[in-house]
């Protein structure tokens, strides 16, 4: 898990300022059409989560609406869990990307969710720019893994592991 790095300086990437926001991110530039909820473009009511490769890792922020509160005044555990997910799948292209692995029918999304375990550390405000970093930690064209943090104020506020596996079709 990213909170229990061995390498000890992986976290503080997550605090780095963010490129320049009229670069082209990850979702735009591989996936316009996409009309997933939490990183489709193509998505009118959706998140429109914005990543970037940064070559060590994947970084996005994101500002939570009012309408993602958990009725406490922090951000919904469910929101937490979806732009995790949806980051993951930045650092997945990416990497499926770098290595060249081929896609299905030419479409860019060749790996599909398998599983996240997200931990939650500590309530997460609204309205704050939050950041978010991922890294591949394990990859084979058949499945990848990555490790996931989301941050606040320079502290972790939720981390996760998800697998991603190649889809096939059936």
């Amino acid at each position: 898990m990213v909170g229990d790095d061995p390498h000890g300086d992986r976290r503080h990437h997550a605090d780095r300022p963010l490129p320049d926001p009229d670069r082209l991110s990850i979702q735009e530039r591989l996936y316009p059409w996409l009309t997933c909820f939490g990183c489709g473009h193509a998505n009118d009511k959706g998140l429109k989560l914005r990543s970037y490769d940064e070559g060590d890792a994947v970084r996005a922020r994101f500002v939570p609406w009012p309408e993602h509160g958990n009725g406490l005044g922090y951000l919904n555990g469910g929101i937490i869990a979806t732009v995790l997910d949806c980051h993951s799948a930045a650092a997945v292209i990416v990497e499926a990307e770098r290595r060249r692995w081929a896609t299905f029918d030419d479409t860019v999304l060749p790996y599909v969710t398998a599983g996240i375990e997200v931990r939650y550390l500590r309530p997460t405000p609204l309205g704050e720019p939050l950041q978010l970093w991922a890294q591949v930690t394990d990859a084979t064209e058949a499945e990848m893994r990555v490790a996931l943090e989301l941050r606040w104020d320079g502290k972790p506020r939720a981390a996760a592991q998800a697998t991603w596996r190649r889809w096939q079709l059936r």
